[in-house]
């Protein structure tokens, strides 16, 4: 076959360059075949714009080769250029059906199995034509790939059905987040530097996509991006990191437009998050820098100040991904710092560290005496309790397998940790990825890794993962998670489509808090669940991974259990709620001090409250020249019952049923105080 096809390409040796140009003009090719796409440099070729989830970090690529095949019966074919002879070549390959002026995603891959070449796999069917494209984003060297057929795929553990969703633009559309302060995941799109697209999710997993325009921001999010509400005001705001720098967006006061700033240091941004490093309940900025010790952006309430250094320290950088958790149960946010030795971060710049957070504003480097020290070319880390046992754990990821692969490193609550890899399933993993995320996917109760291989590692609760039969077409890069149909079950964005996980019976909860001494979104929460198969545990996080921005919402999967017996906050400020008996299935919001079991009635000198008990109406009486200007009333399930404006400074509560509700007032300059009160 191989004889038959180069003489089939010599026979068209004459047209080849025009064939290639573009998707109109693809070379046809054979089931079977060993191709040889000759060198970019000697080609016109037109390059894609579509690029079914692969990441440009702003480098479009300039040149394309198009090829096409006709599949003659259904069965799934396998694409590429992981041979011999490309000596590792950098190649990337996309996937298409539909006509040349409205082509339709089928799978795109980037880096297979640790190396630069690429692996696709997928499911042809009978009559359909598909159009292949390379493009030289990476490499403009020639190189050879086969189209072959694929062995059946074994039943997916878990299915997920792809859905193209207008309005996200392609690029940096790396953001899943609730923007508009509904509690329902939107879907953020950078779209250049003075456009801002998000996607609110509507019923069903549609969504209605706004576009704002933006002061120019200079930057974008190339290499990451994460979100959180750093002015407290209900809204979410974002923050780019980039090759050279930070830019912040603030959401207005009512979400409908966005403010830029721009900050003037320049560097190599990797990691973004936003975490209240120093616990005042305000939202401060962190970002990995790459060629220096780490940076962060204190907000004292009117600015964000820059600090370099204190957590994340070697000189030369290497710092990659921040994963902000409470490994040591001692109520004070730690972080652990994924690194690489790659570039200018020099020899021991790929040892990963933990920060333990001594309470008093400073940070320890403990890795070497917890055993998380790993030399490893770390550029993400999946952070969780997965055995349960109230205990954070981490799996750490790989993006090189230069020092070896995955490590799976146990909590063994004592401020150490013990490699538990023989055995788990990820001794045999040889495949590498930039972005390792623990979330359940199939609500069994315990914690699975999205990572590499482009696939789910599912977790039992022992330290045993399983890889689904099927990888999943999967961008290498730009993979946000969060449940965008609001059905319970996770959902992961694949560039300008939606993977929406079509579930099983298994019963869930998701848990959205609202701080009120603590920061707005309750990020450094810890939240805890208790039911028949024990205890689960979340800390809230905004920025986990390498590049992209998952939701902030808590999700918890627990199996074929029926109630869950209590939900416990423990908030960043030292307040403690607690919820008995929640309904499952459903989406829970709880405010910070609303629970009548929690230890947090918040005292201030803002306002007083009367008739409490009240009856009818409840007035309110201000001790300080504070005006409010909004009332919420949730109750003792964090269910929003009443919202409204206030007026006379009294509010009706006469339809409210008897019992305990929390009221949460803001005053015209966005801050919030609250009160608890009782209803006859």
């Amino acid at each position: 076959m191989k004889k038959t096809l180069s003489l089939f390409i010599l026979f068209f040796s004459y047209s080849i360059i025009v064939a290639q140009a573009d998707c109109n003009s693809a070379v046809t090719i054979l089931l079977g075949s060993t191709t040889t796409a000759p060198a970019f440099t000697n080609e016109t070729g037109v390059a894609p714009l579509l690029f079914c989830g692969l990441n440009n970090n702003n480098q479009i690529p300039t040149k394309g080769k198009w090829y096409k095949f006709t599949a003659t019966q259904n069965i799934n074919i396998t694409i590429s250029t992981i041979l011999p002879q490309n000596n590792n070549t950098d190649t990337r390959v996309i996937v298409y059906t539909g006509d040349c002026s409205a082509l339709v995603c089928v799978g795109s891959n980037d880096d297979s199995n640790g190396g630069l070449t690429s692996l696709l796999t997928f499911a042809a069917t009978t009559g359909t034509i598909y159009t292949i494209a390379f493009d030289n984003r990476y490499s403009s060297n020639g190189f050879d790939f086969t189209v072959t057929e694929a062995a059946p795929p074994a039943p997916d553990r878990l299915s997920f059905t792809s859905q193209v969703v207008a309005g996200i633009t392609g690029g940096y559309n790396n953001c899943i987040v609730d923007m508009n302060g509904d509690y329902k995941d939107d879907i953020v799109s950078a779209v250049d530097a003075t456009h801002l697209a998000i996607s609110y999710q509507q019923a069903a997993g549609t969504f209605t996509t706004t576009t704002y325009v933006v002061a120019n921001t200079t930057v974008l999010p190339s290499w990451s991006i994460a979100a959180g509400d750093y002015d407290n005001n209900g809204f979410n705001d974002l923050l780019y990191g980039s090759g050279s720098g930070v830019t912040f967006l603030k959401a207005n006061t009512d979400g409908t437009g966005y403010t830029t700033d721009r900050k003037a240091q320049s560097y190599l941004v990797q990691r973004t998050n936003f975490v209240d490093i120093n616990n005042d309940g305000k939202l401060d900025g962190y970002a990995c820098d790459d060629n220096a010790p780490c940076r962060y952006y204190i907000n004292d309430g009117a600015n964000l100040n820059h600090i370099q250094g204190g957590i994340g320290d070697f000189a030369t950088g290497g710092n990659y991904a921040s994963n902000w958790i409470d490994y040591n149960n001692d109520g004070k946010i730690d972080m652990h710092l994924s690194k690489c030795g790659q570039g200018g971060s020099g020899v021991g710049g790929n040892i990963n560290q933990l920060f333990r957070n001594n309470g008093d504003g400073t940070y320890t480097n403990v890795a070497a005496e917890a055993n998380m020290a790993d030399p490893e070319q770390t550029w993400s880390s999946a952070v969780g309790d997965f055995n349960n046992d109230g205990w954070m754990d981490v799996v750490v990821g790989v993006n090189a397998g230069t020092n070896g692969y995955t490590n799976v490193k146990r909590n063994n609550g004592d401020g150490t940790f013990t490699s538990v890899s023989t055995g788990s399933g990820y001794d045999t993993v040889t495949s590498t990825g930039r972005e390792y995320i623990a979330q359940d996917f199939d609500n069994d109760g315990f914690l699975d890794v999205l990572g590499s291989g482009n696939t789910i590692m599912f977790g039992d609760g022992a330290f045993h993962y399983v890889a689904n039969p099927n990888m999943y077409l999967l961008s290498t890069v730009d993979r946000p998670i969060g449940d965008l149909n609001n059905d319970g079950f996770l959902d992961i964005q694949n560039g300008t489509s939606v993977l929406f996980n079509n579930g099983n019976t298994n019963k869930w909860i998701k848990i959205n808090l609202q701080g009120v001494q603590s920061n707005r979104n309750g990020i450094g929460a810890r939240i805890e669940i208790y039911g028949a198969w024990g205890k689960q545990i979340r800390d809230v996080q905004s920025g986990t991974g390498f590049q992209n921005m998952n939701t902030i919402t808590a999700h918890f999967g627990i199996g074929q259990a029926t109630t869950i017996t209590q939900v416990i906050i423990r908030w960043p400020s030292g307040a403690i709620d607690s919820v008995l008996n929640p309904v499952i299935n459903q989406s829970l919001l709880v405010v910070e001090g609303s629970s009548p079991l929690g230890n947090a009635n918040f005292t201030n000198s803002a306002f007083s409250l009367y008739p409490n008990p009240a009856k009818n109406i409840l007035n309110i009486n201000t001790n300080e020249n504070v005006a409010m200007k909004l009332a919420q009333i949730y109750d003792i399930t964090g269910k929003l019952v009443i919202d409204t404006t206030v007026t006379n400074l009294s509010i009706n509560v006469e339809k409210l049923s008897a019992g305990t509700y929390l009221l949460l007032l803001r005053d015209e300059a966005g801050k919030d105080y609250s009160r608890k009160f009782i209803k006859e």
